[in-house]
């Protein structure tokens, strides 16, 4: 009868006393081997529709989202991400690139600790022409919504290095909206007591998660 390979994976091997069939041989080693190597599927609807009854351990590369995949005995998660360009961020009016010479306001899908995340970059110059020192278009420094893969599911804030210049504050939030807008929260009017205009702000080194 055969016998299993020895590494401990449960690949069947025939034993010389068996009976020759080279179709079962060929058959026992794919079904053997096929399911312990790295499977590839145009995206994560097609592998789930091939493999409906994963096993722990199982690796799978998604060629469209450009993720490898592995499932964890509960559920696919996400171990490497393909490589993700750095897109420049079409701003809105009020808003301007290359703030205290930080670079174009930039981001990019990246892998981080086994979840998709957003990582920012870049110098953000901001404008205050709203009576009296408003912050331009509320705060809203995208024109265009970011993509649906650059979109998290819900809002995430995270906190951004700011100019000193005419500001009592040296940090402002930026939340990335599920509904793919950028959006400066913290400034204040030049009336104000505790007057935060910025002029610049840095998205550098910042991430938010999907």
């Amino acid at each position: 009868m055969p016998t299993t390979d020895s590494y401990g994976q449960g690949v069947q091997i025939a034993a010389l006393t068996d009976a020759p069939n080279l179709a079962t041989l060929a058959q026992n080693l794919a079904t053997g081997l096929v399911p312990r190597s790295n499977l590839r599927y145009a995206s994560a609807s097609a592998r789930n529709a091939a493999i409906p009854s994963p096993v722990a351990g199982t690796v799978a590369f998604l060629t469209t989202e450009k993720l490898l995949t592995v499932y964890d005995g509960t559920a696919w998660v996400v171990v490497a991400a393909g490589t993700s360009a750095w897109t420049t961020v079409s701003l809105a009016s009020g808003f301007s690139h290359d703030g205290n010479s930080n670079g174009t306001v930039q981001y990019r899908v990246v892998n981080l600790f086994g979840e998709l995340s957003v990582m920012l970059q870049g110098g953000l110059n901001i404008t205050y022409p709203g009576s009296p020192g408003v912050i331009a278009n509320g705060g809203i420094l995208t024109n265009t919504a970011l993509p649906a893969t650059a979109r998290p599911g819900s809002l995430r804030t995270v906190s951004a290095a700011c100019s000193a210049v005419t500001s009592s504050s040296l940090s402002l939030k930026v939340d990335a909206q599920s509904d793919g807008h950028l959006k400066v929260i913290g400034t204040s009017s030049t009336t104000a007591s505790d007057r935060i205009t910025p002029p610049w702000v840095s998205l550098n080194g910042l991430f938010y998660s999907l």
